[in-house]
């Protein structure tokens, strides 16, 4: 009886798993319409990765960054798989007319089971594939060795790699030669990691350091990337986080949905393995580079930050090694510049016009962007009067001088908005009441503020000690200027700027 009881299991469990293996075969040919609509499906959607990919990849190589061994090897199988997937739709109509009983069945059940098999393989492959192509970074930029480091065989000159960085668009400009000349050499001291220039709005600040950037494709150095940043006053860690993973390689939707720190992670493991050069461009208020995933500076790091403004507390706020104020231009600068944009035609047009334009010139005090407004408007008058005219609009009432009310002063009027509260802005738009190139007495200042009811001594600081501390607000924001140690002047255009509010 035990014997018989034996042998009944065994023959249950052998019928059991030939069922199984029925079921699991059959399920291949039942499958096979839906598996097939799948795998197409699947196919196109791996397509779409794949030139995702070729695309980051082409632009990496364009920066002469060199494609990682795993993402050339993931681009042969898709290739490879492609040939593949179209060998089967090739043979699925032929493998479909073989079907019968609603697709349970079929008339050559060997070969639509092979079939069947291959395509739900093939899907689980595909579907493999599409999900390994989400690569956080497909390129990386080669650095020698220093026991493989290249020289010129004739004079013995190291050659360093060819660094990524993008040329970007800058009209000829003038003056700022001596300045560029020292940011260019402060990036070569190791101790200066992070350098901030600042100066008031339309002195050149992102000219300068658009040539900075530009430079860097005509001279051999030992950084790897250069990666620029407009900030801007609408201050977004995310946005600058996605312009600094674009350019090195982290700009996929994958990584776009990850959460700030998880992107700052991932900026901080490429990053600190590189030497690199940060352009950060009209910073209003301190940006927590950590936060964005940027290695702290140091000597032993060799990368560089530098950033323009028009607040220097902002260099202070952003530990800045190096604050290099950008000053408005000397008058033999400024004049060569509204010559420039002025242009001979107009200027040689009448024997007066030359001794007029100076005078146009110097209404300008120094700022190019003025200085490049009425330029351009006075490009086509040629006679005197018209140049007499100009003078007496922009002497009388500025603000009608063509260009002036769009494009000068609402930019310089960010400045001013930008002020801590009201009171400093009553402060400022008082000191336009003094007279054009007037040298203020700080105490007289500070006496009439007092006289207006701007001051007062509610927190027991004292009305003379709060008024110079709103003296020293609106110097570091560029708005008022140094005259000796106890004189304050006020910007010609800053003026006009005040006045046009004003009114």
């Amino acid at each position: 009886m035990g014997n018989i009881l034996s042998i009944s299991v065994s023959c249950d469990k052998f019928f059991s798993d030939c069922q199984d293996c029925v079921v699991g075969r059959s399920a291949y040919i039942h499958e096979l319409k839906d598996n097939l609509a799948a795998l197409q499906t699947a196919a196109e959607r791996l397509v779409e990765v794949k030139s995702d990919v070729k695309m980051r990849v082409m632009v990496a190589e364009q920066q002469k960054m060199k494609r990682l061994n795993q993402v050339q090897g993931w681009l042969s199988r898709v290739e490879a798989v492609e040939i593949e997937v179209a060998e089967i739709f090739r043979d699925s109509s032929q493998q479909i007319e073989k079907l019968c009983l609603g697709g349970y069945c079929s008339r050559n059940m060997k070969s639509s089971y092979k079939f069947g098999k291959k395509v739900a393989q093939k899907l689980q492959v595909v579907s493999t594939l599409k999900n390994e192509g989400a690569f956080q970074s497909v390129a990386e930029r080669v650095l020698l060795p220093e026991d493989e480091t290249i020289y010129e065989p004739i004079t013995g000159e190291r050659i360093l790699p060819e660094i990524v960085v993008d040329e970007r668009p800058c009209e000829p400009t003038v003056g700022l030669e001596s300045t560029f000349d020292i940011v260019w050499r402060c990036l070569g001291e190791k101790q200066l990691g992070v350098i901030g220039l600042y100066g008031m709005g339309g002195v050149g600040k992102t000219t300068l350091l658009t040539q900075i950037n530009n430079k860097f494709l005509d001279v051999r150095n030992d950084f790897d990337i250069v990666i620029w940043v407009v900030v801007s006053k609408d201050l977004q860690l995310e946005k600058i986080q996605e312009n600094i993973g674009k350019k090195i390689g982290l700009s996929d939707e994958s990584w776009k949905s990850k959460s700030l720190e998880e992107k700052a992670q991932d900026i901080f493991k490429i990053l600190r393995k590189k030497k690199f050069v940060l352009l950060l461009d009209d910073i209003w208020e301190r940006v927590d580079l950590v936060k964005v995933g940027v290695p702290h500076l140091n000597p032993n790091i060799k990368s560089k930050v530098v950033f323009t403004t028009r607040f220097i507390e902002v260099c202070g706020h952003m530990e800045a090694h190096k604050k290099l104020k950008v000053e408005c231009l000397a008058d033999e600068e400024a004049w060569k510049l509204f010559q420039y944009k002025v242009g001979a035609d107009a200027l040689d047009s009448h024997p007066d016009i030359p001794e007029l334009a100076k005078i146009a010139a110097k209404e300008c005090g120094g700022l190019p962007l003025a200085l490049i407004t009425i330029g351009r408007a006075m490009a086509c008058k040629k006679t005197p009067a018209e140049w007499k005219y100009a003078i007496q609009v922009l002497t009388r009432s500025a603000h009608q001088f063509p260009g002036m009310g769009k494009e000068v002063y609402p930019l310089l009027k960010f400045s001013y908005d930008s002020l801590p509260s009201k009171t400093v802005r009553s402060c400022l738009l008082y000191c336009s009441l003094f007279p054009e190139d007037y040298s203020i007495p700080k105490k007289h200042l500070i006496d009439c503020w007092i006289g207006e009811g701007f001051l007062n001594d509610n927190d027991g600081g004292g009305t003379q000690n709060q008024g110079h501390h709103l003296i020293g607000v609106l110097l570091h924001a560029c708005l008022l200027e140094e005259d000796d140690d106890d004189f304050v002047k006020m910007h010609d255009v800053i003026r006009d700027m005040t006045l046009w509010i004003a009114c």
